[in-house]
């Protein structure tokens, strides 16, 4: 079963994504070169704490941190560390989520540090822009997979103009998402359209496409959490949390101009 919001719920789940959006914002303002992923993460720990919220991530089977911070070739999971030291033309991905009088919000950003190369940069566009194609194809009476073709489609595109074809990690990929931080449905972030569970008001999902300037392979490391691109290549990661409303998306862990 897929949980259904009724509308007070989904505003309290707009509360808790405006706390991630925030700790968000807050960490984007530090990552600069010389800045550790635990400065970052202290940071966001502090952020959604002082907004009386709690951080979804720490704790959740036995993850020991409050955002995942994915560095270059590091596709999600990352383990904010003290070594961890960014440099100039490092990208991070900072994946954030919040709990909130018992309803989750999840967002992800890639980050540029420093002097990034016009390649890392066209990487990020394209998944960002492949996150927000699939958001505008949700909609009340379509179905799952409209979203995961509308992402793919987007990425292969952007690819199509950057001259280069972006890995598509398959693995990983949207949930539906309210009490718990991950719930049904699966999203998968490719696909043909019109397939999967009927789309339906009151619904909330994270959408969240991975893009390698590489291979679609991946590997997990030692500890457990960290994935990275088999060949080396850089990763980068979108997410937003989104309500399904009779008036189309509603993306709850961004400020209504975004």
């Amino acid at each position: 079963m897929i949980e259904i919001k009724t509308p007070g719920e989904l505003q309290a789940m707009r509360a808790a994504g405006l706390v991630v959006w925030r700790t968000l914002t807050a960490v984007r303002e530090l990552a600069k070169p010389g800045v550790t992923t635990a400065d970052l993460d202290e940071l966001a720990e502090q952020t959604i704490r002082d907004a009386g919220a709690v951080p979804s991530f720490k704790g959740y089977h036995g993850f020991p941190a409050s955002i995942c911070a994915s560095v270059n070739e590091q596709i999600v999971h990352g383990i904010p560390s003290k070594t961890q030291v960014l440099n100039d033309g490092d990208i991070i991905s900072v994946d954030c989520g919040a709990i909130l009088d018992g309803w989750h919000g999840d967002s992800a950003v890639t980050l540029a540090i420093g002097e990034v190369s016009k390649a890392d940069l066209a990487l990020s566009a394209a998944t960002e822009a492949a996150m927000w194609a699939g958001i505008a194809a949700v909609s009340s009476g379509g179905r799952l997979t409209d979203i995961s073709h509308a992402v793919q489609t987007a990425a292969e595109k952007a690819g199509r103009e950057d001259g280069t074809e972006y890995g598509m990690i398959v693995e990983y990929g949207g949930h539906g998402i309210g009490r718990q931080m991950h719930m049904d449905p699966f999203l998968p972030n490719l696909g043909k359209p019109g397939k999967g569970p009927r789309l339906k008001t009151g619904m909330a999902l994270a959408i969240e496409p991975m893009l390698t300037g590489g291979g679609g392979e991946t590997v997990e490391l030692e500890d457990g959490w960290t994935v990275v691109t088999a060949d080396g290549s850089r990763a980068s990661h979108w997410e937003h949390t989104v309500a399904i409303t009779d008036d189309g998306p509603w993306v709850l862990t961004a400020p209504e101009d975004a």
